[in-house]
């Protein structure tokens, strides 16, 4: 029993000391890498100063219309909670620790922005803001941050041109959508891309076409990145290069057919993409609203230009594989060099996959009841297995030892004797008459070990006859009652023992669970 407490315990300690190490890394380490391993900023040191800049797209706070619940329900608020914690590891293990100069957000923050009621939408506000860790200024800290907007922000032309409440609220919280500001020596021209194909004659494309025409007629002084949140044009099936993890969507754009006005597009159309890139003539082009990454080359008739589409950071937005990039801006540039795309490195980083992570948990979890549902009372050991061995090993050699000392000397007998301690002892005497053969020696004869040993074997016929006949005479009945009893009996101490060790290990492992939750939870 008390052999079967021990490797009881064994196990216990085990699978605690398993899921300690798995919690820690699905929880912290993991998020750690991109800063220490997998990613880096990619400018060299002997390039020259550069200011570095973090981009973010695509958190869509999830909200009540992101899985069609009411506000307050308990599977709206794990989700919610998940996901935020997730966004929260991932900008503050991920990418802050790069240390970046400038934290650039490409749009789309809200899930429902469009359609929540200002009570709502300002709480769907303090999530983002405690999420990204904001300050009042909207800043990360003491971080420049700017932001661009997307189309679950202010939604498309068709939603835009009814709520003019739902634009004055974001441009009093992220400033105008169009806007223009430097980074480095280099200008970064904003648009709000879900106004670019609006109804030429109503207001919202208006108010784009004119900043664009502003920036495009002013003397271009610096190498320009135009930010877009729907990315620009491509054709169907356009390769979007080796870290797309699905399929390349084809364009789809739809008006509504009375006020023409844009209900839906995933892409910029083909007429106003080559406006824009032929009015900024921009060296990089960043966008978001696809969720995957795309890398993608545009021809103009000066030459071409890099348009990177940014995955989403969020693993709740259809891409299990979250992302941000890391972009080098130049502090000093020759605008007659004939190189400027080359001036602005990009580094693609990959966050965590948390899917796998919790789908290792829950195998972890079956994996574990059902070792300490099957473990063997006696263990299983490699150690012991090779102890076994050994020791059968050295039984062997010992009989052999002994065969063959009796081989060399037939007129010898060996008599077990027990000392004090109770140990046994083979002692060799000369017997009076040379045996001649095994078989021959008395079967009577007492001290013989040959004797006791055809003596036991007897007894234990005997016992198989006793019991052969107890058999025979009815008993087989009570035998199965007993196994089956029996049986019984170890599978409901087996799985008590099972809930007892679960009990264990959750007591071990939840402080540390919920220890590294609150500590990414609170204020930093």
């Amino acid at each position: 029993m008390l052999r079967k407490m021990k490797q009881h315990h064994k196990l216990t300690v085990a699978l605690c000391l398993i899921w300690a190490a798995t919690i820690l890394y699905g929880e912290m380490f993991a998020f750690w890498l991109p800063p220490l391993f997998t990613c880096y900023w990619p400018h060299h040191k002997s390039d020259g100063k550069f200011t570095k800049v973090a981009i973010v797209t695509d958190p869509q706070l999830m909200d009540k219309t992101s899985f069609r619940l009411s506000s307050k329900t308990l599977a709206l608020e794990l989700a919610q909670f998940y996901t935020d914690i997730n966004m929260r590891r991932s900008f503050f293990q991920s990418v802050l620790p790069f240390k970046p100069d400038v934290v650039l957000f490409l749009g789309d923050y809200f899930d429902g922005g469009p359609f929540l009621p200002e009570d709502e939408w300002q709480e769907s506000l303090s999530r983002f803001r405690h999420v990204f860790g904001l300050n009042s200024q909207g800043k990360v800290g003491d971080i420049p941050t700017f932001y661009i907007p997307g189309n679950h922000d202010v939604g498309y032309s068709r939603i835009a041109s009814h709520k003019q409440d739902v634009i004055d609220r974001y441009e009093k919280v992220f400033a105008i959508r169009n806007h223009r500001f430097m980074v480095g020596n280099v200008e970064f021209i904003s648009i709000d891309a879900q106004a670019i194909d609006a109804n030429p004659q109503k207001d919202l494309a208006s108010e784009v076409w004119k900043f664009v025409q502003n920036v495009s007629s002013d003397a271009k002084s610096h190498p320009r990145v135009l930010l877009t949140h729907i990315p620009l044009y491509r054709p169907d099936q356009t390769p979007c290069g080796p870290h797309r993890r699905v399929s390349v969507i084809d364009q789809r754009f739809w008006r509504h057919f009375q006020d023409q006005e844009v209900i839906y597009q995933n892409y910029i159309t083909a007429e106003s993409s080559k406006k824009l890139l032929e009015l900024i003539n921009p060296i990089l082009v960043l966008s978001g609203h696809d969720h995957d990454q795309c890398t993608i080359t545009h021809k103009l008739k000066t030459g071409s230009v890099t348009e990177h589409t940014l995955g989403t950071i969020s693993w709740q937005q259809g891409n299990i594989y979250p992302s941000f990039m890391l972009l080098s801006v130049p502090n000093t540039v020759q605008q007659n060099s004939s190189d400027l795309d080359k001036m602005l490195h990009t580094q693609l980083c990959f966050l965590p996959c948390q899917l796998y992570i919790y789908m290792w948990y829950l195998s972890l979890f079956v994996m574990s009841l059902l070792t300490l549902l099957l473990w063997p009372n006696h263990g299983i050991s490699f150690l012991n297995n090779t102890a076994d061995w050994i020791s059968n090993v050295v039984k062997l050699s010992f009989v052999s030892g002994v065969t063959k000392e009796k081989n060399e000397d037939e007129n010898c007998e060996y008599e077990m004797m027990w000392d004090a301690e109770g140990s046994m002892h083979l002692v060799k005497k000369v017997l009076d008459t040379p045996v001649k053969q095994q078989s021959d020696k008395p079967l009577v004869e007492r001290g013989n070990a040959v004797m006791r040993s055809a003596a036991r074997k007897n007894a234990s016929e005997q016992i198989e006859l006793a019991m052969d006949s107890n058999v025979s005479a009815g008993g087989s009945d009570s035998l199965i009652r007993s196994a089956s009893k029996s049986r019984t009996k170890l599978v409901i101490q087996r799985v008590i023992r099972t809930i007892m060790m679960v009990i264990v290990i959750a007591a071990f492992n939840v402080p540390i669970y919920m220890m590294l939750m609150f500590k990414d939870w609170i204020e930093k």
